[in-house]
């Protein structure tokens, strides 16, 4: 057995770095823990964390080929986080030119949903604790 604790971090490939960095910080409110030029490989990377705790590793490279994420591409589908009030997000979100899809209802858990997308099309969740 692995004895796993936690997930450690998300490492996300981004296809313009200055507006992906000001969506994870300003739109979605993630941390700037740490910024590095890696100068040898034209690309940056900067580490983000939410209520203290290290989550997004957001990566600049020239020229990344881009990844099928939809309709059901394999690999990662998507990464969610838990919010306490859905529609208050949902609104923010809104207020900030971010256009989520109609809330839904998990119909297993009763829990509320929305689905929407990061300046790469990456899909985020937003789950209703």
């Amino acid at each position: 057995m692995l004895n796993l604790q936690a997930v450690h971090h998300i490492a996300i490939i981004c296809s313009d770095y200055q507006k992906s960095k000001h969506f994870y910080t300003e739109i979605l409110g993630f941390k700037i823990d740490r910024e590095v030029l890696r100068e040898e490989r034209r690309s940056y990377k900067l580490d983000l964390s939410l209520n203290g705790q290290y989550c997004i590793e957001l990566f600049s490279f020239p020229n990344p080929p881009a990844r099928p994420s939809r309709p059901e591409a394999c690999g990662l589908r998507h990464i969610a986080f838990q919010v306490s009030n859905i529609e208050s997000a949902f609104q923010e979100l809104e207020m900030k030119g971010i256009s989520p899809e109609p809330i839904r209802v998990d119909e297993f858990t009763g829990k509320k949903f929305t689905f929407f997308g990061d300046p790469d099309d990456l899909p985020i969740e937003l789950y209703e604790i």
